[in-house]
């Protein structure tokens, strides 16, 4: 059966394309991700298991592809596919490991379900699984994602806790997480709320170019050109900083608007902090995004 393929970075088999490759900058911000996920999961076994068995499972490929069709073929929306996954994923286990090194409690510790490795496994499989429900819809997505990732999670799970209660917990708590990334409802868990704002950090201009190449022009389009560099570090007065660079003042929108709006309404909000700023070195003003536009067919289309 032939595949869906959004770019060749992204699967090694199936017809038909996207008009729009993934960017290279994007594609290579994918690999550093891989890298660093395989890293920072290392002293966790478990949950680096579970990462090399959901990365090669066929069904979660299927979705992320189709989710990724289904976001930029059809809504002109960002990536949504297994790149995407890729750097979020990353993004949440670069802030996992600074709240863990600082303590900070985390629900799946303090509920006794289990211990930090548990809930470095749980943001670490809902993170993978969090956008699945684009496959079948925008709408909803967030619960139809909870309803295809139970098949995938009981694949997996029963191998890696034995103890049918404790691994219903661990379930719910990956479900919980995928059901509040988008913060429809807030997160009232702390890993769920790490989900969200990782989910949030995803926002550089190779993300964004692929809709725009497509003939998307808003302001969440054009904001988003302006982001250069999403850098996670540890914080001065907080454990965790996130470090958004742009080339234009005008990535404050999407700083504003796809991660601070989620990280306000989250327990996330007391450790983390998001520090943005302007870079053009050898340049006193902004960079241009934009010449012109003109309206063509209902829509502002990009002049040469």
């Amino acid at each position: 059966m032939s595949r869906i393929v959004i770019s060749p970075r992204q699967s090694r088999s199936g017809s038909g394309k996207l008009k729009a490759d993934l960017p290279d900058d994007y594609s290579e911000l994918a690999d550093r991700a891989e890298a660093t996920i395989r890293d920072l999961a290392k002293p966790y076994p478990q949950a680096a298991k579970l990462y090399e068995l959901l990365i090669n499972d066929a069904r979660l490929s299927a979705h992320w592809n189709l989710s990724n069709y289904t976001a930029v073929s059809k809504l002109s929306y960002n990536d949504h596919g297994p790149t995407h996954a890729r750097v979020v994923t990353s993004y949440t286990a670069q802030i996992m490991t600074l709240l863990l090194s600082a303590k900070v409690p985390l629900d799946v510790v303090q509920s006794g379900t289990g211990g930090p490795a548990d809930a470095f496994l749980v943001t670490l499989a809902a993170i993978m699984l969090h956008d699945i429900g684009n496959s079948l819809h925008r709408v909803s997505h967030e619960l139809v994602g909870v309803q295809l990732a139970l098949p995938i999670l009981n694949t997996y799970l029963p191998e890696l806790y034995p103890d049918v209660e404790q691994r219903q917990l661990i379930e719910d708590f990956i479900l919980s997480a995928i059901l509040c990334h988008d913060i429809t409802p807030p997160p009232l868990f702390m890993e769920g709320a790490i989900v969200a704002v990782a989910d949030g950090c995803d926002m550089t201009k190779g993300r964004a170019r692929m809709p725009f190449d497509l003939g998307k022009v808003d302001i969440h389009a054009v904001s988003a050109l302006a982001i250069e560099e999403v850098n996670i570090h540890k914080g001065d007065a907080m454990p965790v900083e996130i470090e958004v660079l742009m080339s234009n003042s005008a990535g404050i929108f999407q700083v504003e608007q796809t991660l601070v709006r989620k990280l306000l309404v989250t327990p996330l909000l007391a450790y983390v902090t998001v520090k943005a700023s302007t870079i053009n070195p050898g340049d006193m003003c902004d960079k241009r995004i934009l010449h012109s536009v003109i309206l063509r067919d209902g829509r502002l289309t990009p002049t040469t």
